[in-house]
């Protein structure tokens, strides 16, 4: 029986409905919220495990919940959403949610995800002292054991599928990685959300790690078909 107490953020009555009768069917406990306000109360007051929130509230845009539960709390947040630009999911992957996905999706889709997002929780919580090596390229080093990486010695801000994109990489340097070997080690999964949000992450990572001046190329896209790490002197 699952454990987690997920938070349902929603307006739409018959959206909240669906996803709420998919948790209680597969045993999850959960908390809902129908607009911005309460979204915050209700995760200041029961610190939910996982919160899926709607972009689009009555009074308060989704973005905005983000950067204000982001403040004090890492919980991994899935946005669930009608819009579908590239530019909306960037603003919410920019200010801390973990995942995306588009209406209208399947409930297996959702399933998924929360899965994932549940084996990423046991793994953060975990004690691991398995990875202790530095990973270094050019100016780039991940910390495997700090669950850091820096860049010209700076520390780089990154969110957890930024993180997560970046050791896999470096894990394979200067192999082409599919869409699809990516999609699925990330998130268990390669639907077509999964791609989409997978060039969101991309692109951001990619922004991170070449923002500097004189910055090297270090992921290099293979159009249609994946992304390599370069090997950097």
């Amino acid at each position: 029986m699952n454990k987690l107490l997920i938070l349902v953020v929603e307006d739409d009555a018959s959206v909240r409905n669906l996803i709420t009768t998919t948790l209680r069917a597969h045993d999850y406990k959960y908390l809902t919220a129908q607009n911005g306000s309460s979204a915050i109360l209700e995760a200041s007051s029961h610190n939910p495990d996982i919160i899926l929130l709607d972009l689009g509230l009555p009074d308060m845009d989704g973005v905005e919940i983000i950067k204000k539960i982001r403040t004090w709390s890492t919980v991994p947040i899935i946005v669930i959403s009608a819009r579908s630009e590239d530019t909306d999911k960037i603003d919410a992957l920019d200010a801390g949610a973990d995942d995306y996905l588009t209406k209208p999706f399947s409930v297996e889709e959702l399933l998924a995800r929360l899965r994932v997002t549940q084996r990423r929780l046991a793994i953060t919580n975990s004690e691991s002292t398995s990875k202790s090596s530095v990973f270094t390229n050019g100016q780039l080093s991940i910390d495997y054991a700090a669950g850091c990486a820096c860049l010209n010695g700076e520390e780089l801000h990154l969110t957890p599928i930024e993180y997560k994109l970046l050791c896999l990489l470096a894990q394979n340097i200067g192999k082409v990685l599919t869409h699809t070997f990516i999609t699925q080690k990330i998130w268990g999964s390669s639907w077509d959300n999964d791609i989409a949000s997978l060039r969101v992450f991309m692109a951001t990572l990619r922004k991170k790690l070449e923002n500097t001046s004189g910055s090297h190329q270090y992921i290099q896209t293979h159009i249609g078909v994946g992304y390599r790490m370069l090997k950097v002197e």
